[in-house]
C-alpha cells in the first residue's frame, strides 16, 4: 500500500497483482475459524488494499506451477519449508510476464532491505532481479534511496527524491508514513502470509512426503494440512480430527477417497482417515473418534464409518487418554 501510494502521488498509473500459491494463510484461516459474536467477516487484504487505493488488482492463481518451487527449490529452504528466494524470483518473473501482457512499463514491490531474512537481504536483492530477468526494472520505493537507481528513475519516470530509504526489520517508519499518507486501515505490519514459514505446518508436510516416499502434493493435501488435529498411529495411515464445528464441515468436504468417521447421537468431531488401514486400524480410528467427542467417558459409543458412499456402524469403547502417545501427534 505504501509503495503504491508513493508512486501514485507522483501521478504514475499503478496496477497490482496478488498471487495465489495454495499456501496463503489468509485465504483459509478465516473460513476455518468460528467467528466471535458480532465480529466482522474475514476480509482479503489485497482486495481491501486495492479498494482503499482505488487501483486495479489482478488475482492470479499460480498454485499448479508453484509445486516445483516447493518440492525442489534451487536455493533451498529457510528455517522451515519456505523456499523464499525461489518464490520471490518466480513471482517477479510471473509479474514481468503480466506487465508485458498489460503493456505497462516497470515493476515495483513493497520490499525493505533487511526486513525478511532470505528474500530481502541486501545481497539477495540484485540476485533476484538477475535470475528473474528484470535487472534494472524492479523498483523498491520504500528502500530505493539505499539502492542503485533503476531504469524508471534514470529515465525520469519516477522522481527518486520522493522515494524512501527504509532499512531493517522495524516497522515504525512505515507506520509513520502510513499516518502521513492517511492510510489507517491496514493489516498487521509484521504479519506473514505463508504457511510454509510455520513450523507445525512444515512438519505435517514433511510427514506427508515421508509417508508417500516422494516430494509431491495435491491441492487437497495442502488444504487438509491447514485444518484439524493430525495423528499418525502407524506409517501406513493417519487421521485428521476436527476441533470445532467449522472444521467438521470443512473436513466433511474431503471424504472422497478417505474414510469419514463420526459418533452417532453424541456431539463430537469429524475424523478423516487416509492411507491403507486394515480392520484393526479402522477400529482404532473409531475409538479415537469416540475419545475426542463428548462420549469419551461412556462405556460404548456408536461410530458411523463412511467410505466411497457406503456406511457401516461400529460400537466401540472410547480410547483412554493414556493410550494416545505423544509420538502419534504430527
Amino acid at each position: 500500500m505504501l509503495a503504491a501510494r508513493l508512486l501514485m502521488d507522483q501521478g504514475i498509473h499503478v496496477e497490482c497483482v496478488n498471487f495465489h500459491t495454495g499456501f496463503c494463510i489468509q485465504s483459509h484461516t478465516g473460513a476455518l475459524r468460528n467467528p466471535e459474536p458480532g465480529a466482522k467477516p474475514p476480509r482479503h487484504d489485497a482486495l481491501h488494499a486495492a479498494q482503499l487505493l482505488g487501483i486495479k488488482l489482478h488475482m492470479v492463481d499460480i498454485a499448479e506451477d508453484y509445486v516445483r518451487i516447493v518440492t525442489d527449490p534451487k536455493h533451498g529452504y529457510g528455517s522451515n519449508l519456505n523456499p523464499c528466494l525461489d518464490c520471490k524470483i518466480f513471482m517477479v518473473r510471473k509479474a514481468w510476464q503480466l506487465k508485458e501482457e498489460l503493456g505497462l512499463h516497470f515493476l515495483f514491490t513493497g520490499e525493505v532491505i533487511g526486513q525478511r531474512p532470505m528474500s530481502q537481504r541486501r545481497e539477495n536483492l540484485p540476485h533476484i532481479e538477475r535470475e528473474a530477468g528484470v535487472e534494472g526494472w524492479l523498483l523498491r520505493p520504500l528502500c530505493a534511496l539505499r539502492l542503485k537507481a533503476t531504469e524508471p528513475e534514470k529515465r525520469g519516470w519516477v522522481d527518486r527524491k520522493q522515494l524512501q530509504g527504509f532499512n531493517g526489520r522495524g516497522r515504525r517508519p512505515q507506520m509513520a508514513l502510513a499516518q502521513q499518507l492517511g492510510l489507517h486501515d491496514y493489516p498487521s505490519p509484521a504479519g506473514g502470509c505463508c504457511f510454509l514459514t510455520d513450523e507445525n505446518y512444515s512438519r505435517k508436510l514433511q510427514d506427508l512426503w515421508h509417508s508417500r516416499g516422494e516430494r509431491q502434493y495435491t491441492m487437497d493435501d495442502i488444504l487438509l494440512l491447514k485444518a484439524g488435529r493430525h495423528l499418525r498411529p502407524a506409517a501406513h495411515f493417519k487421521v485428521i480430527v476436527g476441533r470445532d464445528e467449522t472444521e467438521n464441515h470443512f473436513l466433511s468436504g474431503f471424504r472422497q477417497q478417505r474414510w469419514l468417521l463420526q459418533a452417532q447421537g453424541i456431539p463430537g468431531p469429524v475424523l478423516l482417515l487416509e492411507g491403507t488401514p486394515n480392520e484393526e486400524d479402522l477400529t482404532l480410528a473409531c475409538r479415537l473418534t469416540a475419545r475426542f467427542g463428548q462420549g469419551k467417558l461412556a462405556p460404548t459409543v456408536t461410530v458411523r464409518v463412511e467410505y466411497q458412499g457406503q456406511e457401516v456402524l461400529r460400537s466401540v469403547t472410547p480410547l483412554p487418554a493414556d493410550a494416545i502417545p505423544d509420538s502419534w501427534y504430527i
